[in-house]
């Protein structure tokens, strides 16, 4: 079947000996985070200029904390936003970090849209590319997916998704193809629930030690499981001044661990592949 596990975990011996992988990845959303919830928000500048302040101040102000603490990151990233705000995209390029595909418009999935799906798809991977881009790891726009998604995913070439939520373990998806490896997420390592705020659909915003509270208790457990800690954090939320001290003072207490591997998404699911030959081998 399309899109189904092939296994539920196998167990990876990450490099060095680390116990835990952690992901600091990045949905550089900008404006379109508000223009796929609604339209009309392209008639709303105050609306779209949240999306614009993760442009403006927030991914130069990430990269200069990800610089200063010396770890690398992923970020996703929408077609339109690397045709809106190229000297952002390259500046990530530049600092070495991993760009995936996050469609185009950030455009949530119809799964009775087949076509229409393929086709924002492959906008999106072209907008990538045309910046001399070549994704090799994919994120749903808000983790909205369709049976048909994994196996686009194989399609065109992709080497993992981080779009599910189903365990703390990477795992192979069931394709014909090249392998399609699943490092997954969940909204408690999301800051737009605790962060994200609208008028049309306003929501309490959580204070830093709320998050740091969470996010390091599930940290400590997927630690003792040997899983992989894949936080997901948006320049438009994250930027924002105070959780700019949130993202500094996450990473150093993560790095107090000395059997943490901060990795980017096709380092992680590189690694899987190379301790899972046999599930691999499965695959083609």
């Amino acid at each position: 079947m399309k899109g189904t596990i092939m296994q539920e975990f196998a167990p990876v011996n990450w490099p060095d000996g680390k116990r835990v992988a952690v992901m600091l990845t990045f949905d550089f959303d900008a404006d379109t985070l508000w223009l796929s919830r609604d339209p009309e928000n392209a008639l709303r500048p105050g609306t779209l200029s949240q999306g614009q302040y993760g442009a403006k101040v927030g991914v130069p102000k990430i990269l200069e904390t990800l610089k200063t603490a010396g770890v690398p990151a992923t970020f996703f990233v929408p077609g339109w936003t690397v045709e809106t705000y190229p000297d952002r995209t390259d500046a990530i390029m530049k600092e070495g970090h991993e760009i995936g595909h996050h469609g185009y418009l950030h455009e949530w999935i119809d799964p009775r849209e087949p076509e229409r799906e393929e086709e924002a798809f492959v906008r999106g991977l072209e907008a990538l590319r045309a910046r001399g881009i070549e994704p090799r790891g994919f994120r749903s726009p808000a983790w909205e997916t369709s049976p048909n998604m994994i196996s686009l995913l194989a399609k065109y070439g992709f080497h993992y998704d981080s779009s599910f939520m189903d365990t703390v373990h990477p795992y192979l998806h069931a394709t014909t193809g090249n392998p399609v490896v699943e490092i997954p997420v969940h909204w408690s390592l999301d800051d737009a629930p605790f962060m994200m705020f609208s008028t049309r659909t306003p929501r309490t915003i959580m204070t830093n030690s709320h998050l740091l509270e969470i996010w390091q208790a599930e940290f400590e457990e997927i630690r003792e499981w040997g899983g992989v800690f894949n936080l997901t954090m948006h320049p438009q939320f994250t930027g924002r001044p105070s959780r700019i001290r949130l993202l500094r003072d996450m990473i150093e207490w993560l790095q107090q661990f000395p059997d943490v591997w901060f990795a980017r998404g096709h380092e992680v699911c590189d690694a899987w592949l190379s301790s899972n030959d046999s599930a691999r081998a499965a695959s083609e």
